[in-house]
């Protein structure tokens, strides 16, 4: 039987590897998924896909329901991710799991619920945000509510809030500056590599549909609060480290990931200056940015 192709996937320095068991899985990525898609190499993360009979199956222990699409399973020392919908029927369309170092996954399709030869996407969101957190929890890294821009000469700027604080009108607003480098109007992810923090663009764009695989060197965190003027103000290290957890989305069912998710925020506000920026949404803002820093 001819062996269906792999297909790589590149997140913040994590390669993803995605495998069919047989060549009639046709695996297809979604089409902002597509700008992270590289040449073949070695995996961080082997998953390999299938099809399967999920209405007899057991789960194991739950220890979180999303009370959306998903939850999450523990299952002989593995994490078992079990997705439904109630427009497909009372059986999960999809189950995935992964080991405890989410190295390696399989994943389960619910074969009745897909068309016949028609191509599928089994790493669709959130499954592909929710391994990519898993993995970076206990490897100096994490997933932040943000915007995230490069500007000359490749320093990395955050721009982190929760929904409303304004990343994506301050993603806009930069769009319009020469030589800057959108990474997500909406989720970034922050790591530790070669002794320095790097932010990086994710597929998981807002509303203004951002989304780069690109990096940067980051420099300068500013935490987003709508005002009538352009201030800015220090934060200490305390302040910024709880507000990055507030923006972050780190395993929270998890202590120990917790703790390991603040400890790496720790490290960065260390090195990166933390600021409250409070800004009236129009392009004043940028400038005022600009007189500061440039």
């Amino acid at each position: 039987m001819k062996t269906a192709p792999a297909l790589f996937i590149r997140v913040a320095d994590i390669t993803l590897g995605i495998t069919a068991d047989s060549s009639d899985v046709e695996v297809r990525p979604q089409e902002v998924t597509r700008k992270f898609i590289v040449a073949r190499r070695k995996p961080d993360v082997v998953i390999q896909a299938r099809w399967g009979d999920l209405s007899q199956r057991s789960w194991g222990k739950k220890i979180f329901d999303s009370d959306a699409l998903w939850q999450l399973y523990q299952e002989n020392g593995s994490y078992v991710f079990r997705f439904t919908s109630p427009i497909l029927g009372l059986h999960p369309y999809k189950i995935a799991c992964f080991n405890k170092e989410f190295s390696r996954g399989e994943i389960h399709l619910h074969r009745s619920y897909f068309k016949p030869d028609q191509p599928v996407d089994p790493f669709e969101y959130p499954l592909d945000e929710l391994t990519v957190n898993h993995f970076l929890a206990t490897r100096e890294g994490a997933e932040v509510h943000a915007c995230g821009v490069v500007v000359p000469p490749g320093e990395g700027y955050l721009f982190a809030g929760q929904s409303g604080a304004g990343k994506t009108t301050m993603a806009k607003l930069w769009q319009k500056v020469n030589r800057v480098n959108i990474l997500s109007d909406d989720r970034v992810i922050l790591r530790k590599k070669n002794h320095r923090i790097w932010t990086y663009g994710t597929p998981w764009h807002g509303e203004a549909e951002i989304a780069s695989p690109e990096k940067g060197p980051l420099t300068k965190i500013f935490f987003l609060r709508h005002r009538e003027r352009n201030e800015l103000v220090p934060l200490s290290k305390t302040e910024a480290v709880s507000r990055l957890f507030a923006c972050s989305f780190p395993p929270f069912y998890d202590q120990k990931a917790i703790q390991l998710v603040l400890a790496f925020f720790s490290e960065v506000v260390k090195t990166i200056p933390c600021y409250e920026l409070r800004f009236f949404p129009d392009e004043r803002a940028v400038e005022f940015i600009d007189e500061k820093f440039f």
